[in-house]
């Protein structure tokens, strides 16, 4: 397949995933495709070389949609803890009917370094927490003792209230 019609494609598939918000891999798309994953990462490239909104997160790309996120109220957190507090944090989240779009640390030397994770409900937290776990690696929040922040969207302020009292519950909140 052309570059040109694989790049169209991979914006066709992204798009059609766009309303629920589920990432697709860069692997799903190099087999609906037929070509490597190399291939994907670097079309992905070029497309957001041409103002495509394409993000990248641990599960996959997402298209973007202006007009989806103002649909959506968000928040963003301060928040504290240690490695144990992961996997309670996110669900206290999640459970009240949040989706956790990205963490954020700031870094005295490096600055915000912002990741986005996309985490939607309990099995994306249980996914996340596994990854690390089956990695070996460190939250980001190591790198600022434990401080660190999220951007949450909901569908409504009142679901944003109840996640802020759930954090501030549990002791993760920073004021």
């Amino acid at each position: 397949m052309e570059g040109t019609k694989r790049r169209e494609e991979i914006i066709s598939i992204l798009e059609a995933n766009a309303d629920s918000g589920l990432p697709v891999s860069g692997t799903e798309l190099a087999k609906r495709l037929g070509v490597s994953r190399q291939v994907v990462v670097q079309d992905i490239a070029l497309l957001r070389a041409v103002n495509k909104n394409i993000m990248s997160t641990n599960k996959g790309y997402v298209l973007f949609r202006e007009q989806q996120a103002q649909k959506y109220c968000k928040r963003f957190f301060k928040v504290k803890h240690g490695s144990d507090g992961m996997q309670p944090e996110l669900y206290a989240i999640v459970d009240c009917g949040g989706r956790l779009l990205d963490v954020e640390v700031d870094h005295p030397i490096y600055g915000q370094i912002i990741v986005d994770l996309i985490i939607h409900n309990r099995q994306d937290v249980d996914n996340f927490v596994r990854e690390v776990k089956v990695f070996g690696t460190k939250p980001l929040s190591v790198l600022t003792e434990d401080v660190h922040y999220h951007t949450v969207e909901a569908d409504q302020e009142e679901i944003l209230d109840r996640i802020e009292e759930n954090l501030a519950r549990l002791g993760f909140l920073v004021k």
